[in-house]
């Protein structure tokens, strides 16, 4: 089975060392898992809650762009977008939002944190805070649960936001969806292993702390940098120890074992902590020398990066826009035109119904054919050994299952137990495709 998992990215700063180690190449490594299909985004309207500077966000979307493509995202096998690129996004934000109970955010952390400052100040509880803020939550739900993630890396400071997403998701199946589960109910993923990097003052890097080593800076800006993590008093000559050392858990985090063992052994004997800041130095421009200079290039060519995101958003629409007509239909936003016309009797006019066609191939093999109302064919089934087999397939979906319907080009193929089990024939375009999801959600939706 493929696991989906989504990460997002807010685009207020510009990234450093220990996001790097602690985000950046974990995610890129995971996405290039043969059993995993992963969304990685910029959360661009999460931005927004934090910063009003238009300057500094549009700066970051550009630098957190390049550095995720820089440091080796493959973007043909995961789906990297703008969050702002995905109108579906907000839309089903306010769905989502008509059924989050309002005590449900009066208990998040962020919310919970503001009030308190204010109340600790003497001031009105809710001063200074915006809709934005409040209602970050369900916006995060919305960019979980839009693309039915299974499992979502976070910190264990937004642990709460994950589970919220499941309470207003499990909310939501509950009231619209019929007895399906119209939202896969996400997990939190703590990656207790990933690397937690010290800055140079020894406490957890962070800009807040103004302690952070450039990731993609010049050479001359890495060796500053590093120049001036803090050591302690003892001179060359000295033993030094590795354990209480920050300069040797930065090493750590990208040596080989060999390189880590013959470093601490240089460190045991007496190597003088500027030679010890060399060896740290040449370890990471080796590793971050070719990745700095994609960076660069990309930096200087906006135009690429925008090409690139805008087809990351497309991809991620093939989910999204499908699955929000679904969720429309849930909650009672359909078309006038589904509506069963009367005759001029006041009876309702006989229709044709949506039908299974099985028939046997000439190599022995059962398949079958899901017909429209109209008689236009919607999916043609994989080939089964047996007729039971392919009988079973057929009951399934009349069952009222939740479809897992893939869109690939202008085509689509329902997928049960992780595997495909029936695929349509190619459409004219991509609105032509959807219509013919559409009905074939009609087809299969159980009858009155």
């Amino acid at each position: 089975m493929t696991t989906r998992i989504l990460t997002g990215i807010t685009t207020t700063g510009t990234p450093h060392l220990g996001n790097y180690a602690g985000a950046i190449r974990p995610a890129i490594v995971a996405s290039r898992a043969s059993d995993v299909d992963s969304f990685y985004f910029l959360a661009d309207y999460h931005a927004l809650i934090k910063c009003d500077d238009p300057a500094r966000i549009q700066r970051s979307r550009l630098e957190i762009a390049a550095t995720w493509l820089a440091c080796g995202l493959d973007t043909d096998k995961a789906t990297f977008y703008r969050q702002s690129d995905i109108p579906e996004i907000p839309e089903l934000t306010w769905l989502l939002t008509c059924v989050s109970a309002k005590g449900l955010l009066n208990r998040a952390h962020a919310y919970k944190a503001s009030v308190d400052k204010n109340v600790e100040a003497g001031e009105d509880p809710d001063a200074g805070v915006t809709m934005g803020l409040y209602s970050y939550p369900v916006l995060m739900a919305a960019d979980i649960l839009m693309f039915n993630a299974h499992k979502v890396p976070v910190g264990r400071d937004q642990i709460q936001h994950v589970e919220m997403a499941r309470d207003i998701g499990q909310r939501f199946n509950h009231l619209f969806g019929a007895g399906r589960e119209l939202f896969t109910l996400p997990e939190a993923v703590i990656e207790e292993d990933v690397a937690t990097l010290p800055g140079l003052d020894g406490r957890k890097m962070s800009k807040s702390y103004d302690n952070t080593i450039p990731l993609f800076g010049s050479a001359k800006q890495l060796k500053d940098a590093i120049a001036r993590i803090v050591t302690d008093s003892r001179a060359p000559g000295e033993p030094k120890d590795p354990d209480s050392a920050h300069l040797f858990t930065l090493y750590q985090a990208f040596a080989t074992p060999e390189q880590l063992a013959a470093f601490r052994a240089e460190l045991l004997d007496g190597l003088a902590w500027g030679e010890a800041k060399q060896r740290l130095f040449q370890l990471l421009d080796n590793e971050l020398g070719e990745a700095r200079e994609r960076y660069h290039a990309l930096i200087e060519r906006p135009a690429d990066l925008e090409d690139i995101l805008l087809a990351g958003a497309a991809k991620a629409r093939k989910t999204a826009t499908p699955f929000l007509n679904e969720l429309r239909e849930a909650v009672g936003l359909r078309s006038f035109r589904r509506a069963v016309q009367g005759n001029e009797g006041g009876k309702k006019k006989a229709t044709k119904s949506a039908r299974f066609v099985s028939f046997r191939e000439d190599d022995g093999s059962f398949r079958f054919r899901l017909l429209d109302a109209a008689g236009e064919q919607l999916l043609l089934s994989s080939a089964f050994a047996d007729g039971k087999a392919a009988g079973q397939v057929t009951k399934r979906l009349q069952a009222g299952e939740t479809l897992d319907i893939r869109v690939d080009d202008n085509a689509f193929a329902v997928w049960l137990d992780g595997a495909a089990v029936a695929q349509s024939p190619a459409f004219a375009d991509l609105q032509a495709c959807e219509q013919a999801i559409e009905r074939l959600r009609e087809a299969l939706a159980p009858q009155d």
